[in-house]
C-alpha cells in the first residue's frame, strides 16, 4: 500500500503523479492523501482536516481510522485524480496571491484572485478527468484557502518576493526550500494550450516567471480583459 503526499507533475511529459506510480508500480494499491494541512501547525496539535482518494475501500478505510483522533480528522473520496490536482494546483494561485500582497493591492484583489483562480483550477482539474465537486472540498478550496492566506506558505512568501521586485532566483535562496508552484505553472501553462482551456491568471504568470512580463502590468492586463459573465 502506498500513500502519495507529493503534490506535482512531470514536468517532461505532463502527467500527473498518479499516473506515473501506475507505470512505475502497476498494479499496487494507492492513494492521495492532502488537504490543509501546515506542517508547523499539525506538528503542535492544532486540529486539521483531510481527505484520502483512492480507488480502493481498504486503502481509504485503514488511513482514515490510522490517523483519526480528536486532532486529525480523514474524510474519503474516490476521485483521485482531483484530490491530487486540487493540492498541486493551489499553490499556483498562492503564488499570485503573493504577488498582490508583494503589490499592496489588498484585500479585494486578494479575494479575487483566489476566487477566480479556483475557476481555472476547476476548468484543467476537470478537463484531466477530476469531478468538479471536489475542488470545493478540502483539497481545493480548503487548501486555496490556506495557502493563500497564511504566513506558513512558502509559495506565497515567493510570490509576494516577485510582487517586490525580487527574482525568481533570488526569491528560491530566500525562501529555502523548494518552492512547488513555480514548477508546476509552466506545467499548467502547457496543459492548457494542450486542452486549449482558457487560463488567464496562470498564463499571466507564466509570462511574468519566464517572458518578463512586469507585475503590474498583469494586473492592467488581467483587468482590462473582455467582459463576460460569471
Amino acid at each position: 500500500m502506498l500513500i502519495m503526499c507529493a503534490k506535482g507533475f512531470e514536468s517532461d511529459t505532463l502527467k500527473t503523479l498518479d499516473e506515473i506510480i501506475e507505470e512505475e508500480l502497476p498494479g499496487i494499491k494507492y492513494g492521495v492523501l492532502s488537504g490543509p494541512s501546515h506542517a508547523e501547525e499539525v506538528s503542535i496539535g492544532i486540529p486539521t482536516a483531510l481527505v484520502i482518494a483512492s480507488k480502493h475501500d481498504d486503502v481509504k478505510e485503514k488511513i482514515s481510522n490510522l490517523f483519526r483522533s480528536n486532532l486529525m480528522r480523514i474524510y474519503s473520496s474516490n476521485d483521485v485524480k482531483g484530490v491530487e490536482l486540487g493540492g498541486a494546483l493551489k499553490n499556483i494561485i498562492a503564488f499570485c496571491a503573493g504577488i498582490s500582497v508583494g503589490l499592496n493591492l489588498g484585500d479585494n484583489t486578494f479575494a479575487a484572485l483566489a476566487t477566480r483562480g479556483l475557476v481555472e483550477i476547476v476548468r484543467l482539474g476537470t478537463a484531466l478527468g477530476a469531478e468538479e465537486k471536489t475542488f470545493y472540498g478540502l483539497t481545493g478550496l480548503g487548501d486555496l484557502i490556506v495557502t493563500c492566506g497564511s504566513l506558513h506558505s512558502r509559495n506565497r512568501r515567493a510570490g509576494e518576493m516577485i510582487g517586490k521586485g525580487y527574482t525568481i532566483e533570488e526569491a528560491r535562496k530566500e525562501i529555502g526550500m523548494v518552492i512547488e508552484s513555480v514548477d508546476n505553472i509552466e506545467v499548467a501553462y502547457q496543459l492548457s494550450r494542450k486542452y486549449n482551456i482558457e487560463m488567464p491568471i496562470v498564463e499571466s504568470v507564466y509570462n511574468i516567471l519566464y517572458n518578463n512580463l512586469e507585475p503590474k502590468n498583469a494586473v492592467d492586463l488581467l483587468m482590462n480583459r473582455e467582459l463576460k459573465s460569471e
